[in-house]
């Protein structure tokens, strides 16, 4: 039987995709993973070009509500970052639950390629994190 993950953040646009992005490949059909915001922002096309650079396509992704998931039993729920953490919705669940605030690449100033390795450092900490998370959990 699957583990059911869920990834949270403010606006499901880049750290909980790129964590889902790692998650799914990772864990292969051993686990379900879902993502979302307690906002919706659209998923960062920088995000998605990180992403690629890795081999990894996110670009089918979208940008869901955790709303839309309050009737999925999670074994897991991993908030990566403060805000989700602190404006979570109760999740009727008994999910172990998980917390690593990531920097926000989103945010990220300077040239283009300055913010390139904003996206680039975040992606490895969010690797690294998701793979031991998996190696450890599932």
């Amino acid at each position: 039987m699957s583990k059911k993950i869920l990834v949270l953040c403010t606006g499901n646009s880049c750290r909980s995709q790129i964590a889902d992005g790692y998650l799914k490949y990772f864990a292969g059909d051993r686990a379900e993973v879902y993502s979302a915001g307690v906002e919706t922002h659209g998923v960062n096309p920088k995000a998605i070009a990180t992403m690629k650079e890795d081999g990894i396509d996110i670009s089918k992704h979208t940008s869901n509500n955790v709303n839309e998931y309050l009737d999925i039993d999670f074994d897991y729920v991993i908030t990566v970052c403060d805000n989700a953490k602190e404006r979570c919705p109760y999740l009727p669940t008994k999910a172990k639950k998980f917390h690593y605030n990531f920097p926000d690449p989103a945010k990220a100033t300077g040239t283009e390629e300055e913010i390139k390795e904003q996206f680039r450092m975040v992606r490895e900490m969010i690797k690294l994190y998701t793979q031991k998370f998996i190696e450890e959990n599932i």
